[in-house]
């Protein structure tokens, strides 16, 4: 069977999908209800304010499908799991900087809410699968030596920005290269993916890790003492006549992949028979720099100026995605490209006010 038939047999499922009613679970959740099948959207609705929920993701939170409440909750999450066929387990607390400063409440989210839903999913005779949302900051820098050159030393962060300067190719992450997690965030999707393995496979329950790369896109918005999000980041600086911080010149590698594909990735993942039981990035395998996306940005609103600012705790500096096997397992590969989907972007921020925040518009406006 055709992947794009493979999806169809979604129709009349339950997929329980953790964090449904944030920026890629929704995009899940209505792309489950294309397909015919009934998501049901866990989510704390507390990481953004009611507006961007309501507004931007387009979520009705008095929908019976969608359950405000906590992975962490043992009670509610055992009276969900016998009705699920499937399960997306997107909730985190997904911020490299929130985790940075708050590693109590990442380990939380993301160590014991996902043991909670791994406990029950494990107990399950209905799901058919689990699949695991994981992060490709599970990689780090990857190998330094893969940066070295003759005349730079690549295993310091000065070294890995020199090299980046010079040129050198920077590192292809594929699926069997080793887990360097460089932050709190990154350290707790790689005992998750571990985790989720050891959890369903000793009971024969599916499961998929999915590794998500940059993801970027409308309705994505932006938090306050945030790094993470650079498109949505640039696009409103801009918006409002505020110049552009490239950490560390910009010299940082993102490979960058619209939400739209993202979602469609992740539902095949769920369905895919060779998807059993795999690890998968999710990504675009194109390299692309934080300085290029600010220059991609600046191309829609001209004049924009560059500040150069210091690298951030935790902040890779990044590679790009090996897609061979998630094309394979997938028969699939992502069709937004960087300069499709930040123009794309742009042009969603401007018929959306409500998408800039009041506190970055206060700031500028200060100046």
């Amino acid at each position: 069977m055709h992947h794009d038939d493979l999806l169809h047999t979604l129709a009349g499922k339950t997929v329980l999908v953790t964090g449904g009613a944030g920026l890629i679970g929704s995009r899940i959740t209505l792309r489950l209800r294309q397909l015919g099948a009934t998501p049901i959207a866990l989510c704390t609705l507390d990481a953004y304010p009611p507006h961007v929920y309501r507004d931007l993701f387009d979520v009705d939170a008095t929908d019976p499908d969608v359950i405000p409440g906590d992975i962490k909750d043992t009670a509610l999450v055992n009276w969900i799991m016998p009705r699920c066929d499937y399960v997306i387990h997107a909730a985190a607390l997904a911020d490299v900087a929130a985790c940075t400063r708050r590693p109590r409440s990442a380990i939380g989210t993301n160590i014991t809410g996902t043991q909670v839903l791994l406990d029950a999913a494990a107990a399950s005779n209905r799901l058919q699968r689990f699949c695991f949302v994981s992060s490709a900051s599970v990689y780090g820098n990857g190998n330094p030596e893969d940066w070295a050159s003759p005349t730079v030393e690549a295993r310091t962060v000065r070294g890995l920005l020199e090299a980046i300067y010079e040129g050198r190719t920077p590192p292809q992450f594929a699926e069997y290269a080793p887990l360097k997690p460089l932050s709190v965030y990154g350290n707790s999707k790689a005992w998750g993916e571990t985790q989720t393995a050891l959890s369903l496979g000793a009971v024969g329950i599916s499961y998929t890790v999915v590794r998500y790369f940059s993801v970027y896109g409308e309705p994505q918005t932006i938090k306050p003492n945030s790094h993470s999000w650079v498109v949505a980041w640039f696009a409103a600086r801009a918006a409002l006549g505020l110049p552009l911080h490239l950490n560390g010149g910009g010299r940082q590698i993102r490979d960058l992949i619209h939400v739209d594909d993202i979602a469609e990735a992740t539902l095949r993942a769920l369905v895919a028979p060779v998807a059993h039981n795999q690890t998968l990035n999710v990504g675009t395998g194109t390299a692309t720099s934080i300085r290029a996306v600010a220059e991609l940005v600046r191309g829609h609103f001209p004049g924009t100026v560059f500040l150069e600012t210091p690298m951030p705790p935790g902040d890779p500096l990044g590679g790009y995605a090996s897609t061979r096997l998630m094309e394979h397992v997938l028969d699939w590969r992502p069709s937004i490209t960087i300069e499709d989907g930040v123009a794309r972007y742009v042009e969603w921020l401007k018929n959306t006010p409500a998408a800039v925040p009041d506190w970055l518009e206060e700031s500028a406006s200060a100046r």
